[in-house]
Formats: structure tokens, C-alpha cells, sequence
């Protein structure tokens, strides 16, 4: 009885601790969408990426954990994620009002999910 007891704790202990996973690489999940100032596109911004976050961590390439530059259509994706907490930090340059426009957007993701949002930058 005593080995059907210990082995059950284990199990259940082994499956709790497989099941937690932390932020960052190793997933299923992907994020994309494109970077955007008053819904126009911003082509080759800068996209940043800090893993277990909600709030915004900084302002620094250093405050963040990975990053992917967009494409001429401002699209941007990370991919291979595991379920979370993602903060999102776009910098680009609007070329109609020839300046710098910043913004980020937190994301709660889910196992297996492929996110969508758009990233909203401004002056």
C-alpha cells in the first residue's frame, strides 16, 4: 500500500512539474500582426519581445529578450512560443511626418494558439 501511495505522489508530482512551463522558446504558439501609426503601416519597425511580462519592462533593446525587424508591409511574427505572459515593444519611423513612433501591447497567450494583434505606435 505504502509503494501505491509513494507511487502515485510521484506521478502526480512528475505531471505537475512537466506541466509548468515558462515563457519564451519551445512552444507551439506564434505571435504576428504589423506595426502601425493611426492604422498606417510602419515598413521595417523594429519589434521587441520580453518574455513573463504584462507591463512594459523598458525602453532598450536590453529591456527585452528577442527581437524581429518587419517586413516592407510591417508585418512581424514570433514564432515557436510557449503559453504566457508577452510584452510586445514596436520603434519604427513614420516617413509622412518624418519622425520616430513608439508603442507596445501586451499579450496573454495560449497553448497551441497562433495570435494576431497589431502593434500601435505613436509619437
Amino acid at each position: 500500500m505504502k509503494r501505491i501511495i509513494l507511487l502515485s505522489v510521484l506521478i502526480v508530482g512528475i505531471l505537475a512539474f512537466s506541466a509548468c512551463t515558462e515563457e519564451g522558446l519551445g512552444g507551439k504558439s506564434s505571435i504576428s500582426g504589423n506595426v502601425e501609426h493611426h492604422g498606417q503601416p510602419i515598413p521595417h519597425a523594429i519589434v521587441y519581445i520580453k518574455y513573463g511580462a504584462s507591463e512594459l519592462p523598458g525602453t532598450t533593446p536590453a529591456d527585452y529578450d528577442a527581437q524581429v525587424v518587419a517586413g516592407a508591409d510591417a508585418h512581424y511574427i514570433f514564432e515557436g512560443l510557449e503559453k504566457g505572459d508577452y510584452y510586445l515593444y514596436g520603434i519604427g519611423y513614420d516617413s509622412l511626418i518624418f519622425e520616430n513612433v513608439v508603442g507596445g501591447i501586451y499579450v496573454d497567450l495560449h497553448p497551441k494558439e497562433d495570435f494576431e494583434t497589431d502593434i500601435p505606435v505613436t509619437e
